[in-house]
C-alpha cells in the first residue's frame, strides 16, 4: 500500500514537473514571438522613415536641380545678351576701320598726285640752275669746282681767324671767371665754417690740494710712482712746482686715462699699487666710452647717418690724436662741414663729400697698428665697413695714394689741404716728436715677450713690461741689449735714449 502510493506520489512529481516545463517553454516561446513582433513592426517603422527620407531627399534633389537649371539659364542669357553687345561693338569698329580705310586711300592717292607735282617741279628747278650755272661759268670765265675751292678758301680763312680770336677771349673769360668763383666759393666756405685751433701738447697737469699730496703720490720708496707709470705708460714728474705734479708722454690717450686715473687717487686718499692699477683699469673703460660719445657727438655735427658703430668708435679716437699739433677729430668735423659745402657750391654729390670728409683720417686711429699709409687703411676700414666705392675712393685719395678719379675726390682732397694751411693750425715739430716716440715703442714692442713699452721722459727713456713667464733674468738683460741695438741701426734722435726693461712676477691668492 505504501509502495503504491509512494508510485503514485513520484508519478505525480514527475507529471507536475512535465507540466511545469512545458509552461515555462509555452511562455518562453509566447515571449519570443512578441519580441519576434515588436522587432518587425519597429523594422517596418525604419523603412516607412526611411522611404519617407529617400521621397524628400528626391524632391530636394529635383528641387535643386530645378533651381541650378534656372540660374544657368540666366547666367547663358547674360552671356549671349553680352556676346550681342560685343558684336554690335564688333560691327561698330568695322564700319570705322572700313570709313577710315576709305578716307586713307583718298589721302593716299591726293599725297601721290602732290608728289608727281613735286617731282616735275624739281626737274624744272634742276633743269633752271643747270642753265644758270652754265651762264655764271661763262661769265665768270670759271668752273663749278674752281670756284666752290676759291670760296671756301676765303670762308676757311675768315672763320679760322675770327674762331681763334674768339676761343682765346673765352679762355681768358673763363678763366677769370672761374678765378673768381673759386675765390668766392673758398671765401664763403671759410666764412661759413670757422673752428678754433687748440694746439695740443705733450704734458698735462694735475693740481693737488696742498704739497704733502705729493709724498703720498710718490709712495714709500716710490713704489707708487712706478706702479702709476707702469700702469698708465706715462711719465710722472714730481717736482718744486707748487701744488701740482706734471704728466708727460706723446700719446694723449696715456695721458688722458693718467690724468684721470690721479686725480680720482688724489680725491680717494687711497694710494697704493693695487688701489692705482684697479683706478686705471676702470679708468680707461671711462676714456673709450667718451671716445665713443664724441665720435656720435661729430658724426651728429656733420650730419653724418648711418656709420657702422666700429667707425664711430674710430672716429672717437681720434678726439686724442694730433697731427701736426692738430686735433685730428676737429679737423676731420672741420674737413666735412669745408667739403659739404663745396659740394653745395660745385653741384656734387654732398652726402658722399661730407662722409668722405669726416671718415678721410679714420687710418690714423690704427696707423699704429696697421702697415701703410694712413689713407689706404681707412679706405680700407670703411670699405670693410659697408662704406660706398666713391666714398672710399675719396678717402685714399685725399693725399695721392690713388689718382682722384670724381669730384668729390677732388673736394675731399682740397678741404683737407684747406683746414691743414690754415695759420696755426699745425706744427711740424710736434708731429716730428710724436712720430719719433712712436717708432720707439713700435721697435720695442716687436720683440717677443714684450707686453707693452712705453717711450716717456720726452723719448729719453724706453720702459719695456714683459711677460715673466717667457722672459727671465738673463733674457731680459739680453732683451735690453738687442732693443739697444735696434734702435741705434734704424732711427735718428738726439742725445741718448735709457732701455729699461722690466720684469715683475705677482703671486694672487684670495682668502675665503
Amino acid at each position: 500500500m505504501e509502495l503504491t502510493t509512494l508510485l503514485a506520489a513520484l508519478a505525480a512529481l514527475v507529471i507536475g514537473a512535465g507540466v511545469a516545463w512545458w509552461a515555462t517553454r509555452w511562455a518562453l516561446l509566447n515571449r519570443a514571438d512578441s519580441r519576434i513582433a515588436q522587432a518587425n513592426q519597429q523594422a517596418e517603422r525604419i523603412i516607412d522613415d526611411a522611404e519617407a527620407e529617400k521621397r524628400e531627399l528626391v524632391l530636394q534633389a529635383k528641387d535643386e536641380g530645378i533651381r541650378l537649371r534656372a540660374e544657368a539659364d540666366r547666367e547663358i542669357n547674360a552671356r549671349r545678351k553680352d556676346l550681342e553687345r560685343f558684336e554690335r561693338r564688333l560691327e561698330q569698329k568695322e564700319e570705322q576701320l572700313e570709313r577710315k580705310t576709305e578716307q586713307l586711300e583718298r589721302r593716299e592717292k591726293q599725297i601721290h598726285d602732290i608728289e608727281r607735282k613735286l617731282e616735275r617741279r624739281t626737274q624744272e628747278l634742276e633743269s633752271f640752275r643747270a642753265r644758270q650755272l652754265e651762264e655764271l661759268e661763262r661769265i665768270a670765265e670759271l668752273t663749278t669746282e674752281q670756284a666752290q675751292a676759291i670760296l671756301l678758301e676765303r670762308v676757311e680763312s675768315e672763320m679760322s681767324e675770327l674762331l681763334s680770336r674768339r676761343a682765346r677771349e673765352m679762355e681768358l673769360e673763363m678763366k677769370a671767371e672761374a678765378d673768381h668763383r673759386a675765390r668766392m666759393i673758398l671765401a664763403t666756405t671759410l666764412q661759413r665754417i670757422a673752428s678754433d685751433y687748440v694746439s695740443e701738447t705733450t704734458v698735462s697737469v694735475v693740481p693737488l690740494p696742498s704739497d704733502d699730496m705729493k709724498g703720498r703720490i710718490i709712495g714709500r720708496e716710490g713704489r707708487n710712482i712706478r706702479a702709476l707709470e707702469q700702469a698708465t705708460g706715462v711719465d710722472l714728474i714730481v717736482d718744486d712746482t707748487p701744488e701740482a705734479v706734471t704728466l708727460s708722454g706723446f700719446d694723449p690717450v696715456r695721458r688722458e686715462v693718467a690724468r684721470r686715473a690721479l686725480t680720482k687717487l688724489i680725491q680717494d686718499g687711497r694710494i697704493h699699487p693695487a688701489r692705482i692699477e684697479e683706478v686705471v683699469n676702470k679708468t680707461r673703460l671711462e676714456v673709450e666710452q667718451i671716445m665713443r660719445e664724441e665720435g656720435e657727438r661729430v658724426a651728429y655735427e656733420a650730419n653724418v647717418q648711418g656709420l657702422h658703430p666700429d667707425l664711430i668708435k674710430l672716429l672717437g679716437r681720434l678726439k686724442f690724436r694730433t697731427s701736426y699739433g692738430q686735433n685730428v677729430l676737429a679737423h676731420s668735423l672741420e674737413v666735412s662741414l669745408i667739403a659739404a659745402a663745396l659740394a653745395a657750391e660745385l653741384g656734387a654729390d654732398v652726402n658722399v663729400a661730407k662722409t668722405a670728409g669726416l671718415l678721410h683720417d679714420i687710418g690714423k686711429a690704427v696707423d699704429h697698428e696697421v702697415d701703410g699709409p694712413h689713407a689706404l687703411i681707412g679706405a680700407d676700414i670703411a670699405r670693410r665697413l659697408g662704406r660706398s666705392a666713391r666714398i672710399v675712393h675719396a678717402i685714399a685719395a685725399h693725399h695721392g695714394e690713388e689718382e682722384p678719379q670724381t669730384v668729390e675726390g677732388f673736394i675731399v682732397a682740397t678741404a683737407d689741404a684747406i683746414s691743414g694751411a690754415r695759420p696755426g693750425a699745425r706744427r711740424e715739430m710736434v708731429e716730428a716728436y710724436i712720430k719719433r716716440l712712436e717708432a720707439l715703442e713700435s721697435v720695442a714692442s716687436s720683440f717677443e715677450g714684450v707686453e707693452r713699452a712705453y717711450a716717456i721722459q720726452a723719448g729719453r727713456e724706453v720702459r719695456i713690461m714683459v711677460q715673466p713667464d717667457r722672459i727671465d733674468d738673463v733674457a731680459a738683460s739680453r732683451l735690453a741689449l738687442d732693443v739697444t741695438r735696434k734702435i741705434e741701426d734704424n732711427l735718428d734722435y738726439p742725445g741718448q735714449i735709457k732701455i729699461t726693461v722690466i720684469r715683475e712676477t705677482r703671486a694672487i691668492n684670495y682668502a675665503r
